[in-house]
């Protein structure tokens, strides 16, 4: 999303004056944030004049791309939105690659930078870089914000958009001066934002359940396939109650991780390239996939003229753009993962357990797991296997720790072997492949969630 224009008329003033640096602090804590990951530098020093007068903490990090990392961590801990601060020029810039990350996984997270005094633009000042123009392909929205009277809007719009829908991260760009001086323009209400070109997905009943719902009916071999979109949406239970009352079982992408118990007896296992044998085989053969909250994206699919060729494929996501990109799909419902397993609860009846297929899919489960390295037990025989560390870390833990994973076989190994039991605890650059990424974002999980343990996977 771009810039979007703005009314002629500026918004009426109602409070005392401050200046826009401490306009953008009480906008964060109007949003409820009270973590941010920052490193100073020249233009945004305003911001961090005023930054002890509110409550905010403060995380100095070594540099801007951890900064980010850590702020998309946060945010996957809390469910919050992370809020990364960093300076003009390379120190915006080097937030780019934090930003292709959360936006390539759906991590809301709000970006600040300054920028040289508005006089200054397009003069190739001291440090200036236009950092809108270079964030805006990873991100759902960037602006540079030229009215100090904007600020609070400017803020309030950031959040709203980077929350809605399918989230994302959203860069605002300060000139230093815009920072420096006053404004009397309060916070806005909700009612009050001006995002003429966002499109909120419509939430409530979803008709196409109808179909879907026959389809189920119908089916000998279902299988979902559940991705991040279930856990953005809030929607684990609803699964869970939609799977056991269907009796379909239920495979898992890398983001989807944590989707449901992998001890549950409906759990197929982690799909795709990387995944489970036993998972992919059951792709191939059913007659019915349910995708929901995934992209079906080339690391589950392989080559898509021969994915999953006797399903009939469903693909519900929020985001209208997905559906039908990646596979030829049968049935395309936009809407809210938790609004479609909701809908269709109230239509289906509780179904006989489809013996014949969990039968198979046991089957083929116990050769799966016996050609992994940790079912050939390699490790008993001296060899200490990656496999057998991340399974030890999961019963060490009692699998109720936060696992960041980077990226490379560890990854896969993290999602194979540690055994998860819960949502929101398995972290990992999923979409992009951001190697770096565990160390940072673990921090940020780490300061999100403290009430549990945060292990970082790397190698």
């Amino acid at each position: 999303m771009t810039a979007l224009p703005r009314p002629s008329s500026k918004p009426t003033p109602t409070v005392a004056p401050r200046i826009g640096a401490r306009a953008v602090c009480e906008a964060l804590v109007r949003e409820g944030v009270t973590t941010i990951f920052g490193y100073p530098g020249g233009t945004v020093l305003p911001i961090y004049d005023v930054l002890r007068e509110f409550p905010l903490r403060h995380i100095l990090v070594r540099h801007e791309q951890g900064g980010a990392h850590a702020a998309d961590g946060y945010s996957r801990a809390t469910r919050g939105v992370g809020v990364a601060i960093a300076t003009s020029g390379p120190g915006a810039i080097n937030l780019v690659t934090g930003l292709a990350t959360a936006m390539m996984d759906s991590v809301p997270m709000v970006a600040i930078t300054g920028n040289v005094p508005r006089a200054l633009l397009g003069k190739d000042a001291f440090q200036e870089t236009d950092i809108v123009g270079i964030a805006l392909p990873v991100t759902k929205y960037a602006t540079v914000v030229m009215d100090p009277d904007e600020v609070p809007y400017a803020v309030a719009e950031a959040f709203e958009i980077a929350r809605s829908g399918r989230p994302g991260p959203v860069l605002l760009d300060f000139p230093k001066d815009v920072l420096q001086l006053e404004t009397s323009v309060p916070y806005p209400e909700p009612h009050q934002l001006r995002l003429p070109g966002l499109l909120r997905p419509v939430r409530g009943d979803v008709p196409e359940a109808d179909e879907l719902a026959d389809m189920i009916a119908k089916a000998e071999r279902p299988l979902i396939l559940s991705g991040h979109g279930v856990q953005i949406a809030g929607a684990v239970d609803l699964l869970l109650q939609v799977a056991e009352r269907t009796e379909i079982p239920v495979a898992h992408t890398l983001l989807g991780i944590g989707n449901m118990d992998e001890t549950h007896r409906l759990s197929a296992g982690y799909a795709g390239m990387h995944g489970w044998m036993h998972v992919n085989k059951m792709i191939q053969q059913s007659d019915l996939l349910i995708g929901i909250g995934c992209r079906y994206d080339d690391r589950i699919t392989g080559k898509v003229s021969t994915f999953a060729p006797n399903a009939r494929i469903v693909h519900v996501d929020v985001d209208r753009s997905e559906i039908g990109k990646n596979v030829r799909t049968d049935l395309g419902i936009v809407a809210d993962a938790g609004d479609l397993l909701a809908a269709l609860l109230r239509r289906l009846p509780q179904s006989e357990p489809r013996a014949a297929w969990m039968a198979q899919l046991a089957a083929w489960r116990e050769v799966s797991e016996a050609r992994s390295w940790h079912g050939s037990g390699a490790w008993r025989e001296g060899r200490l296997s990656a496999d057998y560390v991340i399974d030890q870390i999961g019963e060490a833990t009692n699998h109720e720790a936060t696992l960041v994973s980077d990226v490379g076989q560890n990854q896969m190994w993290a999602a194979r072997y540690f055994g998860f039991r819960h949502p929101y605890r398995h972290l990992s650059s999923g979409g992009l492949g951001t190697m770096g990424y565990s160390v940072p974002a673990a921090m940020g999980a780490a300061l999100g969630a403290p009430e549990r343990e945060t292990w970082a996977v790397v190698g």
